[in-house]
């Protein structure tokens, strides 16, 4: 969130609107709270690749929390806002984050996770008053200090948590050139031309900004000079509504999102003006093709996909007239080198399902985490993959058909299911556990739990209601299953390793793609 240039170009446009308040930043002012907060992180003794955490709700303190990092050489780590103080402790610990920045509204949880995370040195509440020496107020924290740049400005960015199939989420350390931060990043150059930015933009923010596609498009808009029109949570109708309220040009959204927008009743639906939209971008998960369709028969061709995991292998993307021509793609590949192979590391056939692998992307590492970087890498190192499973068509299209980590993505969120599956056998009622997902028509996919009871114990209802709640007294909502279903035996082979493609299978039937 780099202001510097348009803190002077336009100093009195918005740089962001909070939707539901109405509440307006301009340029000029978030420069000066950027650079505030960025001369606190240098008075704290914070240098450049140190690292720090944000974790909050969106809120019109969290751009300048970002903006300070991106100005002061800080890998900055945007935490999921629904974490519970273990998880949150975790990602402090294992992102070695000095500081955290929070709000009022998750202070309750930060202060838990504090406990476990001695590490971090000072915590500093966005939008109210401070505690103790430990949990300070940010404006109390800042007063006085310049709100002119760093003598020693250099580029930050964040360090952002993706998924795995087993364990814990790994943090995506991107290597971190020693340049101004008024020069982005190449991985951002890229962005910034596929998803058609420009000078002037007003650009739509519906989803949580921890994530990294808002992170990006947010950022990007405002070094484009635009102005950011940032939903503090998602609500079908009124995203239609801010659509018309302030000309939106630009805006990026998940599949869910679209099939909620398509249950409106039809006089809803055609009530607000939507035609300033010139481009509406969705990715985080592959959108079933009738949604898709839907979309485009209403919005028009301004529809564009792309593919491509946080830790930057590779992006494929497509515009309405090509997915159009190709029903189901996740695109081309304009970002990297793809390759799909087998289990023997060599070239699929086309129109072959098998792992997606990319060459030649953006240079990554898991933090401090050199085992997971090697297995997401190939034997001879060139190579990276997320465990996504597709074929490409004759002409060069992806298609994705499947994800052999058995990673869950609901709504646009990735799930863990092992952390689930390892804390639900601890419970001492259960004997195994799987978790996976099953298909949902908004979600596109929900969380199952398929349990073995302990023997002696009477599987119904009583018992999937005290498991369920027993899974929320340590799990994000997300991860939590919605439903639960018992099984005598689950099917382990001699090695003890779970068949879990024999139970999932059971829920997706006989289509041909694992994605809804």
């Amino acid at each position: 969130m780099y202001t510097g240039k348009h803190a002077r170009l336009r100093p009195l446009q918005p740089a962001f609107i909070m939707a539901s308040s109405g509440e307006a930043v301009t340029y000029r002012e978030l420069e000066a709270r950027s650079n505030r907060l960025a001369h606190l992180f240098r008075n704290r003794g914070l240098k450049r690749l140190d690292h720090y955490a944000i974790f909050m709700e969106n809120n019109s303190r969290y751009l300048e929390a970002c903006g300070a990092g991106e100005r002061s050489g800080l890998y900055f780590t945007c935490v999921n806002s629904f974490l519970t103080p273990g998880e949150l402790a975790y990602i402090l610990n294992n992102s070695q984050s000095r500081l955290l920045v929070t709000s009022v509204a998750k202070l309750d949880v930060a202060r838990e996770a504090l406990k476990e995370a001695p590490n971090v040195e000072l915590c500093v509440v966005a939008d109210g008053p401070g505690e103790s020496e430990r949990i300070v107020g940010l404006d109390e924290a800042v007063a006085g200090l310049p709100k002119t740049p760093l003598p020693d400005e250099c580029i930050g960015t964040a360090m952002l948590y993706s998924s795995g199939t087993t364990g814990r989420p790994k943090g995506i350390l991107r290597p971190l050139p020693e340049q101004p931060p008024a020069q982005q990043l190449p991985l951002f150059d890229f962005l910034e031309k596929l998803w058609r930015y420009r000078e002037g933009m007003i650009y739509l923010s519906p989803a949580p900004l921890y994530h990294s596609a808002p992170q990006a498009a947010v950022n990007l808009t405002i070094r484009m000079g635009g102005t950011a029109i940032i939903m503090e949570s998602f609500d079908p109708e009124r995203y239609l509504q801010l659509i018309e309220q302030w000309g939106i040009t630009h805006s990026q959204l998940v599949p869910t999102m679209f099939s909620r927008m398509l249950k409106l009743p039809e006089e809803v639906r055609t009530r607000y003006d939507i035609s300033s939209l010139e481009v509406a971008i969705h990715a985080a998960a592959p959108c079933p093709v009738q949604v898709k369709d839907e979309m485009i028969k209403w919005w028009g061709p301004i529809i564009h996909e792309y593919y491509g995991a946080t830790e930057g292998l590779g992006f494929t993307a497509c515009d309405s007239e090509q997915w159009l021509a190709h029903r189901g793609t996740v695109g081309k590949v304009l970002f990297g080198e793809l390759h799909i192979l087998d289990a023997n590391m060599q070239e699929c056939a086309t129109g072959t399902a098998g792992t997606v692998w990319f060459k030649s992307g953006s240079a990554f590492e898991y933090f401090n985490d050199r085992e997971r970087t090697q297995e997401a890498r190939s034997p001879d190192g060139n190579m990276s993959t997320v465990g996504d499973v597709g074929y490409v068509d004759a002409d060069g299209y992806l298609y994705l058909t499947d994800r052999a980590t058995f990673m869950i993505i609901s709504g646009g969120v990735n799930i863990y299911p092992q952390e689930c599956e390892n804390l639900l056998i601890t419970h001492p009622k259960v004997a195994d556990a799987a978790v996976f997902g099953v298909p949902n028509a908004d979600l596109g996919e929900e969380v199952k739990a398929v349990i073995q009871p302990m023997e002696g114990i009477m599987p119904g209802p009583a018992l999937e209601e005290e498991l369920i709640a027993f899974c929320r007294q340590s799990l994000a909502r997300q991860k939590v299953p919605r439903s639960i279903d018992f099984e005598k035996e689950l099917p382990r082979l001699p090695t003890g390793k779970l068949y879990k493609r024999l139970l999932r299978d059971r829920y997706w039937g006989n289509k041909t793609s694992r994605i809804v």
